[in-house]
């Protein structure tokens, strides 16, 4: 009955004798984790402590010699090799006439995992502050080296939560008296809920204008061009500032420049819809294709004046539409007349979604074409190796060679005028990608191309 009083009230109960041998083990039959601990008994206690332990118990067996009666508990790490090591508390007890010692237990692992994950908990917590405090500095130096001027409005409050100074000089104040400001006070004849509503709704549509305001204290007028976002749960408001009348003089500069670029440049400029109908066209291209006026090309595919027609049309319009843009495609281009230019094209897809249009913009290669090295040479040389087979090789075998010679004859052509663009070769080819790579294999044209 005294056994089973002591086991239940510490998790491990252990007698030693004064030189520290084990008596006895008892395990609290409610706690389950010490694992098999019956072979401790007969040995020294020290053969199951860690390295550090041992000079804590002898002391306190030193200590409990002495003053039995007033002696504080101590933390033991218990390591054995047929079981994992746990931190125990425990308490020095006198029992028995022959100087045996009572030592009760308490299992200190739930304290020890609760400390570590505390220790983890503030390491995170120091982690997260540290990059709290570097995203802090980043934003507030983009904010201050930004030319453009930028206002952080909460949509609940419409107070700017934020603001860098090339938006205070728009309002004609400081940063620090118009932080935490009302944001539709700062304009003249405007109420809260008609500012803020209005920037919500230009930030979730699209293709509406900015809102146009005018400054109270400045008198300025400003276009504003908000985003919505949220931040912790908050709805905000991050709105680009900027002065009509800067935006109205670079967009002027703007059109000016490009149309004098449009009629005046050396390259070859056509505009056409989703499917290749030409919109429109500038001099240089008219030039390119001998046509009198524009009038006599407005309508027509593009492809009427590719030489491979639409082979290339196709192939530039495809990839174009896919990702966007097509660069340096080389063709020639067939005039009015039957005269063919050798020619590199780039073509841009311009997703508008009323009248989206694709800009092609053609170079004229002629001049560079004729010093430029072909591979006549090579080709010569496949042609003769298959004229030697006459009288040495079976009809059968002279057309199976004569197939391949084509076949990389064709493949080499695709893939330079494509400029080694694989996806544009294998359209032009009417192949996969993945039959295009075999044959590139087959030829040993891979690592060439790919180097």
């Amino acid at each position: 009955m005294l056994g089973e009083i002591i086991a239940k009230a510490s998790d491990i109960s252990i007698v030693i004798s004064e030189a520290g041998t084990v008596l006895s083990v008892l395990i609290n039959p409610e706690h389950q984790g010490f694992g098999e601990v019956s072979n401790w008994e007969g040995r020294d206690i020290r053969d199951f402590l860690t390295p550090e332990s041992i000079p804590k118990l002898e002391a306190q067996l030193e200590r409990f010699m002495v003053e039995a009666d007033d002696i504080r508990a101590i933390e033991l790490n218990h390591s054995d090799s047929d079981t994992f090591g746990f931190p125990v508390r425990y308490t020095f007890q006198a029992i028995g006439p022959d100087g045996a010692i009572l030592m009760l237990g308490r299992d200190l692992r739930p304290i020890a995992e609760m400390q570590q994950q505390l220790v983890k908990a503030q390491i995170a917590l120091e982690r997260d502050y540290e990059a709290q405090r570097e995203y802090d500095t980043r934003f507030r130096v983009l904010m201050d080296v930004t030319n453009e001027a930028f206002v952080f409005v909460s949509q609940t409050s419409g107070r700017i939560v934020e603001i860098n100074a090339e938006a205070a000089a728009l309002f004609g104040g400081s940063i620090e008296d118009l932080r935490g400001a009302s944001f539709a006070q700062e304009f003249e004849g405007r109420r809260k809920s008609e500012v803020v509503s209005g920037l919500v709704s230009i930030a979730i549509s699209e293709g509406q204008p900015p809102l146009e305001l005018t400054t109270r204290r400045a008198r300025r007028s400003v276009l504003a061009k908000p985003t919505a976002f949220r931040a912790a749960g908050e709805r905000m408001l991050i709105v680009r500032l900027s002065s009509s009348e800067d935006e109205e003089a670079v967009a002027d500069d703007l059109t000016e420049n490009l149309s004098a670029l449009y009629q005046e440049g050396a390259e070859a400029i056509v505009f056409t819809d989703a499917d290749g109908l030409v919109r429109s066209a500038n001099e240089s291209f008219l030039n390119l294709i001998d046509a009198p006026h524009l009038t006599r090309i407005k309508g027509r595919s593009l492809g009427d004046f590719f030489v491979r027609g639409a082979v290339d049309l196709k192939v530039l319009v495809e990839n174009a539409k896919r990702v966007g843009q097509m660069r340096i495609y080389a063709t020639k281009l067939a005039s009015e007349y039957g005269s063919q230019i050798a020619v590199e094209i780039s073509a841009t897809w311009l997703d508008d979604q009323r009248n989206p249009a694709i800009v092609f913009v053609i170079r004229d290669t002629s001049r560079a074409e004729a010093v430029r090295k072909t591979k006549a040479a090579i080709n010569d040389e496949g042609v003769r190796s298959v004229m030697e087979l006459v009288g040495s090789a079976s009809l059968k075998e002279i057309v199976s060679e004569t197939n391949d010679v084509v076949e990389k004859m064709c493949i080499e052509t695709a893939v330079e005028l494509t400029r080694n663009n694989r996806v544009a070769a294998a359209e032009m080819l009417g192949l996969s990608r993945q039959s295009l790579y075999v044959k590139l294999r087959k030829y040993g044209l891979l690592n060439r191309n790919d180097s």
